[in-house]
């Protein structure tokens, strides 16, 4: 499904305030870690937003992922505040990790065994 442009722009704000927002309370660093969000992605109806989290060298990713939900009310009472006469209703905030990164660093892992393989041959 093809993502309108309101949703585009609520997204890209949601996503703005939301680094300013962990930034703020310190959950862009967890457990040694960087906490980043990768994207953002808001339902037809602007009710819902996934917001999907990057975690690099977080030692426990579902512990991180716990006390990020552990602050999700003052993380939404902060975003109530920044855009909450930008929109008509704040969405309803779902987190989920991007596991991206993993992938890529698993493709290009596999890559260079690949690479060394075809140099032993």
């Amino acid at each position: 499904m093809i993502e309108g442009k309101r949703q585009k722009q609520v997204a890209t704000v949601l996503q703005e305030e939301m680094n300013t927002i962990f930034r703020r309370l310190g959950l862009n660093m967890i457990d040694g870690g960087m906490v980043s969000i990768a994207s953002v992605k808001v339902t037809p109806d602007l009710l819902e937003a996934r917001i999907y989290l990057s975690m690099f060298k977080v030692a426990d990713i579902n512990a991180a992922l716990k006390k990020i939900e552990a602050k999700a009310w003052e993380i939404k009472k902060e975003l109530t505040t920044k855009i909450g006469k930008s929109v008509r209703r704040i969405p309803v905030i779902h987190y989920f990790v991007d596991d991206t990164l993993d992938y890529v660093f698993k493709m290009e892992e596999l890559f260079e065994q690949i690479k060394n393989e075809e140099k032993k041959d």
